[in-house]
């Protein structure tokens, strides 16, 4: 993954959930070329269940990772 991507991605992290579910509808517009009122609500639905399960486990790295420096912090 590129250094802009990771940026990006990072960025993603930072908004509230209700301006991920903005983005996320925005990106499936695009790439299918609909509009979202033709998109079926159940589809969004998953995919926002999709999103958060990719959030909760990108945020349960970040938190590993800060505890592992903070663990060589105190080793130190």
């Amino acid at each position: 993954m590129s250094t802009t991507s990771q940026e990006l991605l990072k960025s993603f992290d930072h908004l509230p959930a209700s301006e991920k579910r903005e983005v996320a509808s925005e990106i499936i517009r695009r790439t299918f070329a609909l509009d979202r009122d033709q998109l079926d609500e159940t589809q969004l639905t998953a995919l926002y269940a999709e999103f958060a399960v990719d959030d909760r486990r990108l945020a349960e790295e970040v938190i590993e990772d800060y505890e592992r420096g903070l663990v060589g912090e105190d080793a130190r």
